[in-house]
């Protein structure tokens, strides 16, 4: 076995140091042989981030992360970061590790927001191809709408667990949100929102695969068909169409309303000078889509989340469904495109302005106004880069 292969001794004219030499000592050791890591006797320091690592994607992100206690998105990933720089100075002789270094985040967002819809979109499938009458007795009927609650509760709270590496957003508001309040790097925002929407996409594409004889079914052969224009519509299935008798302007109030409880809440979660939920958060997201759910979500089937509605409705649109899924709501698609944002910027505001006392531009000289009235180009650049919104105050 090659020496610098990773768990291989050192030579034996450079032994590793003995138990009771220095942290240092171990360190130095492990950078000279670099795939040597005893587990048993050094497990320690796998917790202790080397300060001469690389400045790569994660460095980066862990140093934003020190500012802020709570870490930023929906769950701590502070210490897996740590840990992933430490793994990666295992494996850095391959060539994939390498890549998924620099990709973890969106492979991480990627996964989690594909389980998150193969949940969700997979309980809304099984309640109204269930419906269906022409199906022996035994087989109808299988589920209700509390069951889509249920579906879309466990969905995102294992998406969060599926995620956690890069915060366990899942959705682009919960980005912006981070973006704006909580001092999350601007620049991430479009990879966190592309990887979101790709696994949306993918989600959606697993389930159409997975009940596509049973859409043949429902609504027959060939046939695909939007809620509105057919009484045995399944694009439904896939994204979210408003209630027949919603105004746009009901419409844009359920989502931006819906979401920034989502905001709100998630922020209460997360602040360690309240209660916080620590460990329990993605069980409390749980209850917390449920309950949005179970009581914000009939009118346009509750969205909140580009994501999950973009990238479903889009991959309908590509499977057969038609302009309809477009047109469906007097154009309704815009609407969980652009009211989530809104609404969790909203709801963000409402916690940080009321309740939260730690670092956000809220806490800062005006309300944060002061930054954008009166930037400097060099602050501004650190706040797009390194996502510090104290220093522009």
């Amino acid at each position: 076995m090659d020496a610098h292969e990773y768990g291989s001794k050192p030579p034996k004219h450079q032994s590793p140091p003995t138990s009771g030499s220095s942290d240092e000592d171990t360190i130095a050791a492990h950078k000279e042989h670099p795939h040597y890591y005893p587990h048993d006797e050094y497990e320690h320091l796998r917790n202790k981030p080397d300060v001469n690592q690389p400045n790569l994607n994660r460095a980066d992100t862990a140093a934003t992360y020190e500012t802020y206690d709570e870490g930023t998105g929906t769950v701590d990933n502070r210490k897996q970061v740590d840990q992933i720089k430490i793994d990666y100075d295992h494996h850095k002789h391959l060539w994939w590790y390498r890549a998924r270094y620099v990709m973890q985040d969106a492979f991480s967002e990627f996964c989690g927001t594909m389980i998150m819809i193969i949940f969700g979109d997979g309980s809304v499938a099984q309640v109204t191809l269930s419906a269906n009458p022409n199906l022996p007795e035994a087989s109808q009927n299988k589920g209700n709408y509390q069951s889509i609650s249920w579906g879309w509760g466990i969905g995102v709270m294992l998406g969060v667990y599926v995620c956690a590496k890069s915060g366990g957003h899942l959705n682009p508001a919960v980005t912006l949100s981070s973006c704006i309040y909580r001092g999350f790097p601007w620049w991430k925002f479009p990879i966190y929102a592309c990887a979101q929407v790709t696994g949306c996409f993918c989600g959606a594409a697993i389930i159409y695969g997975n009940y596509k004889s049973a859409i043949d079914a429902y609504e027959g052969y060939g046939v695909r068909t939007v809620p509105g224009y057919s009484d045995t519509a399944t694009a439904g299935v896939f994204s979210t169409y408003p209630q027949p008798f919603l105004t746009k302007t009901g419409q844009c109030f359920s989502e931006i309303i819906a979401t920034a409880v989502l905001i709100f809440v998630i922020f209460a979660l997360k602040d360690g000078r309240n209660m916080g939920a620590d460990n329990l958060l993605p069980l409390m997201l749980f209850f917390l889509i449920f309950g949005i759910g179970a009581t914000l979500g009939w009118e346009t089937g509750y969205s909140i989340n580009l994501a999950r509605d973009f990238g479903p409705r889009l991959f309908t649109y590509f499977v057969g469904y038609g302009n309809e899924v477009w047109s469906a709501g007097n154009y309704y698609f815009w609407v969980p495109m652009v009211c989530p944002f809104i609404g969790g910027a909203f709801g963000g505001f409402l916690y940080d302005v009321l309740m939260y006392t730690g670092k956000s531009p809220i806490n800062t000289p005006w309300l944060g106004i002061k930054a954008l009235v009166k930037p400097d180009k060099d602050k501004l650049r650190n706040v797009v880069m390194e996502g510090d919104p104290e220093r522009a105050a």
